[in-house]
């Protein structure tokens, strides 16, 4: 495949609906505010990008629309959204958002971080083994049909191109669209939520360029096994790819 064909505007068609299904459970209000953030923080809707109208997300959630501009305005206190008044107005997420808990300066690189515990990496690690293998397995067993199978391609091409102050939310998007593929709806927020565990570990470690290199060159191997559904080797190859992730957290954080 050439990626000089790939094609769609980077983002184009990954939908932010992956996150924003019907909330369940009695805590609407708090749930609404996790699928908001987690949205966000995951880059499925990106900084100045706006959100659905009102009536749809609200629609999208099921939750009323009281309970949705409770929850939007909680977060744009928090500094995660912006609401805009007017002809084009609406909300938006925040051109920058609040900075991660955890701030890799603060420790020196190959100090152990003081609020990050082996325990706490060995439970993100062996989650995401267990999801993200899994799901790229199945994925690459399923008959994909030509609008996914382009989505695919043009989200690695995304992550390729990404430079350094955006990859982490492509590389994100990537991963959570590969989980999306393996059709099970209830995997997409267990995958949001590893995926924000790990993102707080990673922002506490260097950005290394060589590893996104080589990341990329990875991301690759797992999307060319998908699209040619062949699981064994999409799966292996998840695996060597998150197991590199896994060298460099336990090697700074540890």
């Amino acid at each position: 495949m050439s990626r000089q064909n790939s094609v769609p505007p980077p983002t184009a068609g990954l939908s932010s609906d992956l996150l924003l299904g019907p909330v369940s459970g009695t805590n609407t209000f708090e749930e609404t505010v996790q699928r908001l953030l987690q949205t966000v923080r995951l880059g499925l809707i990106a900084p100045g990008e706006r959100l659905p109208a009102e009536r749809d997300l609200a629609a999208q959630l099921g939750v009323s629309r009281d309970t949705l501009r409770e929850a939007i305005g909680s977060l744009a206190g928090a500094g995660y959204l912006i609401s805009r008044r007017g002809r084009y107005g609406g909300t938006f997420v925040s051109d920058v958002l609040p900075s991660p808990p955890v701030v890799a300066a603060e420790t020196p690189a190959g100090a152990p971080h003081p609020s990050i515990t082996a325990e706490e990496i060995d439970d993100v690690l062996t989650l995401r083994d267990i999801l993200e293998v899994g799901a790229a397995r199945t994925a690459a067993g399923r008959v994909l049909s030509p609008p996914e199978r382009e989505l695919l391609w043009s989200s690695l091409v995304a992550a390729a191109d990404a430079g350094a102050d955006e990859y982490r939310r492509v590389d994100s998007r990537l991963h959570l669209y590969i989980g999306e593929l393996a059709g099970s709806p209830s995997l997409v927020p267990l995958l949001a939520d590893v995926r924000m565990r790990l993102n707080e570990l990673l922002d506490a470690i260097p950005l290394l360029m060589p590893n996104i290199a080589h990341s990329n060159k990875q991301h690759e191997q797992i999307v060319i096994a998908i699209l040619t559904g062949r699981p064994a080797a999409a799966a292996e190859a998840m695996r060597e790819h998150l197991g590199g992730t896994a060298l460099l957290l336990r090697g700074f954080l540890e």
